[in-house]
Protein backbone atom coordinates (compact mmCIF):
# COMPACT_ATOMS: atom_id res chain seq x y z
CA UNK A 1 0.00 0.00 0.00
CA UNK A 2 1.45 3.84 -1.01
CA UNK A 3 1.54 6.01 1.86
CA UNK A 4 -1.57 8.81 0.95
CA UNK A 5 1.33 11.88 0.94
CA UNK A 6 2.25 14.53 -0.80
CA UNK A 7 5.41 16.40 -2.16
CA UNK A 8 7.09 19.70 -0.31
CA UNK A 9 4.92 22.50 -2.48
CA UNK A 10 2.18 20.37 -3.42
CA UNK A 11 -1.33 20.33 -2.16
CA UNK A 12 -1.95 17.29 0.02
CA UNK A 13 -3.08 14.37 -1.89
CA UNK A 14 -6.92 12.51 -1.15
CA UNK A 15 -7.27 11.10 1.83
CA UNK A 16 -4.15 12.26 2.84
CA UNK A 17 -5.60 13.92 6.28
CA UNK A 18 -7.54 10.60 6.47
CA UNK A 19 -4.34 8.46 6.43
CA UNK A 20 -2.51 9.57 8.43
CA UNK A 21 -5.28 10.16 10.92
CA UNK A 22 -5.58 6.72 10.77
CA UNK A 23 -1.63 5.69 11.29
CA UNK A 24 -2.26 7.22 14.69
CA UNK A 25 -5.18 5.37 15.78
CA UNK A 26 -5.00 3.31 18.24
CA UNK A 27 -3.44 6.55 20.01
CA UNK A 28 -6.58 8.49 19.27
CA UNK A 29 -8.76 5.38 20.13
CA UNK A 30 -6.80 5.01 23.67
CA UNK A 31 -6.95 8.78 24.34
CA UNK A 32 -10.34 8.76 23.53
CA UNK A 33 -10.85 5.73 25.76
CA UNK A 34 -9.27 6.99 28.84
CA UNK A 35 -10.68 10.66 28.30
CA UNK A 36 -14.52 9.34 28.64
CA UNK A 37 -13.61 6.86 31.57
CA UNK A 38 -12.35 9.34 33.34
CA UNK A 39 -15.24 11.81 32.88
CA UNK A 40 -17.69 9.43 33.10
CA UNK A 41 -16.35 8.63 36.84
CA UNK A 42 -15.96 12.02 37.61
CA UNK A 43 -19.52 12.53 36.52
CA UNK A 44 -20.62 9.61 38.98
CA UNK A 45 -18.64 10.95 41.62
CA UNK A 46 -20.19 14.37 41.33
CA UNK A 47 -23.51 13.23 41.15
CA UNK A 48 -23.16 10.90 44.48
CA UNK A 49 -21.01 12.35 46.77
CA UNK A 50 -21.33 16.16 47.89
CA UNK A 51 -17.88 18.14 46.90
CA UNK A 52 -15.48 17.93 50.01
CA UNK A 53 -16.36 14.61 51.20
CA UNK A 54 -13.42 13.02 52.24
CA UNK A 55 -13.57 9.79 55.13
CA UNK A 56 -16.51 8.91 57.26
CA UNK A 57 -19.82 8.74 57.16
CA UNK A 58 -19.53 10.25 53.42
CA UNK A 59 -16.74 8.05 51.47
CA UNK A 60 -17.95 5.07 50.07
CA UNK A 61 -15.77 1.84 51.18
CA UNK A 62 -14.67 -0.17 48.37
CA UNK A 63 -12.37 -2.67 50.25
CA UNK A 64 -12.87 -1.43 54.32
CA UNK A 65 -9.54 -0.02 55.36
CA UNK A 66 -7.86 -0.03 52.09
CA UNK A 67 -9.90 1.54 48.48
CA UNK A 68 -12.56 4.14 49.26
CA UNK A 69 -14.14 6.91 46.84
CA UNK A 70 -14.18 10.22 47.70
CA UNK A 71 -14.97 13.76 46.35
CA UNK A 72 -12.36 16.13 46.27
CA UNK A 73 -10.57 18.61 44.45
CA UNK A 74 -6.98 19.33 43.46
CA UNK A 75 -5.88 22.60 42.41
CA UNK A 76 -2.65 21.29 41.91
CA UNK A 77 -0.74 18.48 39.87
CA UNK A 78 0.27 15.09 41.25
CA UNK A 79 0.93 15.05 45.56
CA UNK A 80 -0.91 18.53 45.41
CA UNK A 81 2.67 19.77 43.67
CA UNK A 82 2.09 23.46 42.72
CA UNK A 83 -1.61 23.59 44.51
CA UNK A 84 -3.63 26.49 43.73
CA UNK A 85 -2.10 27.13 40.23
CA UNK A 86 -4.66 25.46 38.58
CA UNK A 87 -3.99 27.80 35.27
CA UNK A 88 -1.22 27.39 35.04
CA UNK A 89 -1.06 23.92 34.95
CA UNK A 90 -3.94 24.46 32.19
CA UNK A 91 -1.53 26.11 29.95
CA UNK A 92 1.06 23.42 30.85
CA UNK A 93 -1.51 21.04 29.51
CA UNK A 94 -1.96 22.63 26.08
CA UNK A 95 1.97 23.14 26.31
CA UNK A 96 2.63 19.54 26.17
CA UNK A 97 -0.33 18.38 24.39
CA UNK A 98 0.58 20.54 21.57
CA UNK A 99 4.64 19.70 21.78
CA UNK A 100 3.12 16.08 21.47
CA UNK A 101 1.77 16.68 18.28
CA UNK A 102 4.51 19.01 16.80
CA UNK A 103 7.53 16.51 17.82
CA UNK A 104 5.06 13.13 16.63
CA UNK A 105 8.25 11.67 15.10
CA UNK A 106 10.96 11.97 16.73
CA UNK A 107 9.19 10.87 20.10
CA UNK A 108 7.88 7.75 17.85
CA UNK A 109 4.53 7.76 17.58
CA UNK A 110 4.21 5.56 14.78
CA UNK A 111 4.69 2.53 16.86
CA UNK A 112 2.14 0.72 18.45
CA UNK A 113 4.38 0.53 22.30
CA UNK A 114 4.18 4.18 22.18
CA UNK A 115 0.38 5.01 20.58
CA UNK A 116 -0.35 2.95 23.56
CA UNK A 117 1.69 4.60 26.18
CA UNK A 118 0.82 8.21 24.49
CA UNK A 119 -2.59 7.47 24.20
CA UNK A 120 -2.73 7.21 27.67
CA UNK A 121 -0.98 10.00 28.37
CA UNK A 122 -3.08 12.38 26.22
CA UNK A 123 -6.77 11.15 27.58
CA UNK A 124 -5.31 11.91 30.94
CA UNK A 125 -4.21 15.65 30.16
CA UNK A 126 -7.48 16.29 28.47
CA UNK A 127 -9.59 14.95 31.29
CA UNK A 128 -7.71 16.71 34.20
CA UNK A 129 -7.45 19.84 31.16
CA UNK A 130 -11.74 19.95 30.96
CA UNK A 131 -11.90 19.34 34.59
CA UNK A 132 -9.58 22.86 35.49
CA UNK A 133 -11.59 24.38 32.34
CA UNK A 134 -15.24 23.87 33.92
CA UNK A 135 -14.36 23.45 37.55
CA UNK A 136 -11.15 25.20 38.60
CA UNK A 137 -9.91 22.08 39.90
CA UNK A 138 -9.44 18.45 39.25
CA UNK A 139 -11.83 15.94 40.40
CA UNK A 140 -9.82 13.75 42.28
CA UNK A 141 -11.82 10.17 43.80
CA UNK A 142 -10.13 7.37 44.81
CA UNK A 143 -8.31 7.36 47.98
CA UNK A 144 -5.86 3.97 48.66
CA UNK A 145 -4.79 3.64 52.45
CA UNK A 146 -2.13 1.45 53.27
CA UNK A 147 -1.63 0.67 56.61
CA UNK A 148 -1.32 4.12 58.13
CA UNK A 149 -0.67 5.77 55.18
CA UNK A 150 -3.06 7.04 52.79
CA UNK A 151 -1.87 7.73 49.04
CA UNK A 152 -2.96 10.64 47.51
CA UNK A 153 -6.24 10.44 46.33
CA UNK A 154 -6.38 10.32 42.00
CA UNK A 155 -8.63 10.01 39.31
CA UNK A 156 -8.47 7.87 36.19
CA UNK A 157 -7.06 10.61 34.34
CA UNK A 158 -3.93 10.57 36.78
CA UNK A 159 -3.62 6.80 36.39
CA UNK A 160 -3.37 6.91 32.75
CA UNK A 161 -0.53 9.47 32.71
CA UNK A 162 1.39 7.44 35.22
CA UNK A 163 1.00 4.01 33.18
CA UNK A 164 1.58 6.03 30.12
CA UNK A 165 4.79 7.71 31.33
CA UNK A 166 5.93 4.83 32.62
CA UNK A 167 5.39 2.15 29.54
CA UNK A 168 7.04 4.79 27.60
CA UNK A 169 10.23 5.00 29.84
CA UNK A 170 10.19 1.38 29.47
CA UNK A 171 10.17 1.27 25.96
CA UNK A 172 12.61 3.80 25.51
CA UNK A 173 14.93 2.31 28.00
CA UNK A 174 14.70 -0.66 25.50
CA UNK A 175 15.73 1.37 22.46
CA UNK A 176 19.12 1.06 20.94
CA UNK A 177 21.28 4.14 21.46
Amino acid sequence: MVAATSKPGHPPEPGARLHRIRAYRCLWVLALAIFVLDQLTKAWIDSRLPFNTYGPPGAIAVINGFCYLVHVGNTGAAWSLFAGRSTMLALLAVVTLTAIYRWRRPLGLRQLPVQISFGLLCGGIVGNLLDRIRHGHVIDFIDLHFGTYIYPTFNVADSGICVGVILYLLWSLRQPA
